[in-house]
Formats: structure tokens, sequence, C-alpha cells
């Protein structure tokens, strides 16, 4: 590497670095969208849902923001190979990030109408899917903040148990027969659990994305 370049290059490490930080500062602020979320259901936290609301305007903007620099880097500064898929890895990552957000924005609204009802017996059981889920979104931060592939694939170990708790709960709210009162709760909590699998799809989709970026290998 010549005189000229290593200005450039010190350059493009710190836009890089840059880059990461904001990453991990959008994946902080779903991580306590989804906690919202679950304050919200669980806790009767009207409040909470309210902020999930305001929040998501803040992850949309880093989104929005991420995006455009992964773009511009990759089009101006010609990464080499490892950069290149550190930066497309990344842009495929926020969404992730984006998609798990959107889904505690929906929890939140549908907490508020689940207020209106009695809690359905199987909110303890929902309230573990939960945690199980949130459990597996903090890993998947720990392992990008880390570049830790292990804990990165590990995280589909976590999903089966969240795939088993969705087929649990489904089988169980689809297949009642003395349903006494509306069905709207009912429903909801089928959107619930729904949503619930779904965060826990992306937060595995990111320990895989991390995997990626430490080892070039497809998971």
């Amino acid at each position: 590497m010549n005189d000229t370049s290593k200005p450039t290059r010190t350059h493009f490490e710190r836009q890089v670095k840059r880059l990461q930080e904001d990453v991990l500062r959008m994946g902080a602020l779903v991580e306590n969208s989804f906690w919202l979320a679950h304050q919200a259901l669980f806790e009767q936290n009207l409040e909470a849902a309210n902020q999930i609301t305001l929040q998501e305007k803040q992850i949309d903007q880093f989104y929005r923001q991420i995006e455009l620099d992964c773009v511009t880097l990759i089009a101006l500064q010609s990464p080499v190979a490892r950069d290149l898929r550190l930066i497309s890895t990344l842009m495929q990552l926020v969404r992730d990030l984006e998609r798990i957000g959107d889904y505690a924005e929906d929890l939140g609204e549908i907490a508020a109408k689940l207020f209106l009802y009695p809690a359905q017996p199987c909110m303890v059981q929902v309230q573990q899917m939960s945690n199980r889920g949130r459990a597996m979104f903090s890993t998947s931060l720990a392992a990008l903040s880390d570049l830790d592939a292990e804990s990165g694939l590990q995280l589909k170990v976590q999903d089966d148990a969240v795939d088993t708790d969705y087929e649990t709960l489904y089988s169980l709210l689809a297949h009642q027969t003395s349903i006494q009162g509306p069905l709207e709760p009912i429903l909801l909590l089928v959107l619930v659990i729904r949503h619930l699998e779904r965060m826990a799809d992306h937060a595995t989709n990111i320990g895989q994305r991390v995997a990626y970026i430490v080892t070039g290998r497809r998971y």
C-alpha cells in the first residue's frame, strides 16, 4: 500500500466502523421496542404501547440512513471482498432489524385492543414465548457486537423452541370448542404468536448473517 492510499484506507475504515456503530444503535432501539411491546402485552402498560410508535420513527430513520451509507460506501470506495461482504451483509441485516421493529409496533397496537378483554388462560405460555424471542434477539445483537459466529449460529436451536411454542399455542387457540364471549381476543392472540414467531426468525437471520460476515460461508 503506497503512502497516498493509507489516508484513504484509514478514512474508509472509520466510515465502516461508524456504520457498524449505527447498526448497533438501531439494534438497541429495536430491542427496547421489543421490551415495550412485552410490557404492553403482559403488564397492560398502555404508555409502553404509545412509546413504541414514537420510537419506530427513529428506527426507520436509522434504517434509511444505514442503507444509504452502505450503498454510498460500495459505490464510491470500491471495497475489497471482505469489506464488501461486511457492508452488503449489514445492509441485509438492518432489514431484519427494521422488520422486528415493525412487529413490535404491531404488538403494541394489538395490546391496546386486548386491554378491553379479560386475560386469556394461555397468556402465561405466550409470555414465555415472548421471553424466548427477546432472549434470542439480545443474543443476536451480542453476536453482532462481538462478531461471534458461534453464538450467531446457536440461535437456530433456540428458534426451534419458539417454533414449538407457536405450534402448541396455535393448536390450543384454534381448537377451542367452548368459547364464551367475543372471538376477537382469540384472533388477536393468534396474531401475537405469529408476530413473535417471525421476530424469532429474524433474530435467527441476524445470527446467520453475523456468521457469514466472519466466515464467508452461507448458513
